[in-house]
């Protein structure tokens, strides 16, 4: 019985409160001017938050994937590279957009016969590692991101596997060969 006295007492203060809250906004105030109503349905009305929206995005960075790929194709012809970098796009309400960057990334593509080379791999990946981490902190936007090696028998048979570099540079910049494969390799 108690439970329900409760009950409806907290009912009552809750609708007493909404009622006073609704009273309290649509009062009328000395300084409120008519509201003609032609205006009203003619006026666009103005965003009380004029900000953007945010979406994730990538670009891509045509100067450092020409350079990171002429340095990989010096290592090994068959091979490429490209670069990107990764962030937010900030969409206003009128359409336009400005990019934010986050970090920059790195795709490296090698041709491979044996995807058992596992040694030769990560000999491959140590030389590539040493060229992006020796790029000009001013052509890297936002952070240092990922390196992706892709080790391509055919369009069905690969390797892909993801180089966190900041993880690269603190624990593993000292590995290489099957070593530092293996390291990052999942299956």
């Amino acid at each position: 019985m108690k439970r329900a006295r409760n009950w409806v007492i907290g009912l009552a203060l809750s609708a007493t409160a909404a009622f006073a809250a609704l009273q309290t906004v649509n009062a009328p105030t000395q300084t409120a001017s008519p509201i003609d109503p032609v205006a009203a349905m003619t006026e666009t009305p103005t965003l009380a938050y004029e900000g953007c929206a945010f979406t994730w995005a990538y670009y891509d960075a045509p100067e450092l994937t020409a350079k990171l790929d002429e340095a990989v194709k010096k290592i090994n012809s068959g091979a490429s590279a490209n670069a990107t970098f990764f962030g937010e796009d900030c969409i206003y309400a009128d359409g336009s957009k400005t990019f934010g960057a986050m970090q920059t990334d790195f795709t490296v593509r090698l041709p491979a016969d044996d995807l058992t080379q596992h040694e030769a791999f990560g000999n491959w990946m140590k030389q590539v590692m040493q060229i992006v981490v020796e790029i000009p902190r001013e052509e890297i936007q936002g952070g240092f991101g990922f390196v992706e090696f892709w080790f391509q028998k055919s369009e069905t048979e690969n390797i892909a596997l993801r180089v966190p570099i900041p993880q690269y540079l603190n624990e593993a910049q000292d590995k290489n060969g099957a070593e530092l494969f293996e390291y990052f390799y999942q299956r």
